[in-house]
């Protein structure tokens, strides 16, 4: 999978990229991720690459035009890599370059969650743009992205953050990059194998857990965790599951 992040603040992703299990997915050829500076697109030589919104308002807006010859050129890359890649069978069948989804990091786009990370873990390529200031020229978010994604309903200075997230939460899907595959089956917001096997879909939060000592501050671990009896855990975690989501995230449950 290749990842493309467009910005204007490339250092700010200096650090999370370089660490833990995004490091490693990399290290494996697993995922390609390249922060791209919005402001090599600039419209002039000082690095323009905002102006004042029509109609008034504080603050400043992303033009359009960097930001169009920026998705141009990365997925004309993209493309011309893909195609060097395909063999010779495959363009004569008509095999066609998969299209890149672009995503706009933005305080007005749709909740983000588990079920879309797992979608978008099945791409081939992802381009992720991070609004800033005031926002992004409209056509943008009409004309080329996608889809306007928001993490939460707050704001923040700009999409980097939100980039990351997304990226994180991705990557970690990808067959390969967990050394232990059944890690993103159960677990938080994963589909009906959180709940119990009575026909509910919905996400639900994950099952508490426990580890040594037993014992610690007088504070046991349950019993039913010792018993060795995996079907009555079984039944107990689902149980409990459902019990969390209720106090914590009734929302999940429609």
């Amino acid at each position: 999978m290749r990842i493309d992040i467009i910005t204007l603040f490339p250092n700010m992703f200096s650090g999370p990229f370089e660490e833990s299990i995004i490091k490693r997915a990399q290290d494996k050829s697993l995922v390609k991720i390249n922060i791209h500076n919005l402001r090599n697109w600039a419209i002039d030589k000082r690095g323009t690459v905002d102006d004042k919104p029509y109609g008034g308002g504080v603050g400043m807006i992303l033009r359009p035009e960097p930001i169009f010859n920026a998705i141009k050129d990365i997925k004309k890359q993209y493309n011309n890599r893909t195609t060097r890649l395909q063999s010779p069978e495959a363009t004569a069948d008509g095999g066609q370059v998969e299209q890149s989804k672009i995503i706009l990091l933005s305080a007005s786009g749709k909740p983000y969650n588990q079920k879309k990370a797992v979608e978008l873990s099945k791409l081939d390529h992802l381009i992720l743009l991070c609004g800033h200031y005031e926002g992004v020229d409209q056509r943008v978010a009409d004309y080329l992205c996608d889809e306007e994604i928001t993490i939460g309903d707050y704001v923040l200075t700009g999409g980097e953050i939100p980039a990351m997230v997304i990226a994180d939460s991705v990557v970690r899907l990808i067959p390969g990059v967990l050394e232990k595959p059944a890690a993103t089956q159960n677990e938080s917001f994963s589909s009906a194998e959180a709940l119990a096997k009575a026909d509910n879909p919905q996400p639900s939060l994950e099952h508490p857990q426990y580890t040594r000592p037993e014992n610690f501050l007088g504070f046991k671990v349950p019993k039913i965790l010792l018993s060795g009896n995996h079907k009555e855990i079984e039944k107990w975690q689902k149980e409990k599951a459902l019990e969390r989501t209720k106090k914590l995230r009734p929302d999940l449950l429609i």
